[in-house]
């Protein structure tokens, strides 16, 4: 595993932001998306059922379902945006894939920094 980072991320419009159908965010509170994303973080059960989509499941990278248990996700509302803030031991290409089955391309990185 990775050093742990801090990620700090904006999403612009939460009521709108939504990712790959069977998978998407459903809310439109910035604490929802917080919890959504910490659980797709943590646990696999957002990666299990996006591969369950997939034509051919067997064929998807296992190491693409890795988890961070630590993994924690902070997000308030200011000036009608989400600011996340995401603490995770996983790369950046994880985070990325699990941000986009949520909220598509939705979201901007801001900062990444040591944890």
């Amino acid at each position: 595993m990775q050093q742990n980072q801090r990620f700090f991320i904006t999403v612009d419009d939460l009521s709108t932001a939504r990712g790959e159908t069977g998978v998407a965010f459903d809310g439109v509170s910035p604490e929802y998306l917080a919890s959504t994303l910490q659980d797709a973080l943590r646990e696999t059960t957002l990666w299990e059922r996006w591969r369950a989509g997939r034509d051919d499941p067997d064929e998807v990278d296992p190491a693409s379902g890795a988890v961070d248990p630590a993994a924690t996700v902070t997000a308030t509302l200011s000036n009608l945006r989400a600011e996340v803030h995401v603490t995770t031991s996983l790369p950046h290409a994880i985070l990325r894939h699990r941000l986009d089955l949520l909220i598509g391309k939705n979201w901007k990185l801001r900062d990444v920094s040591s944890a």
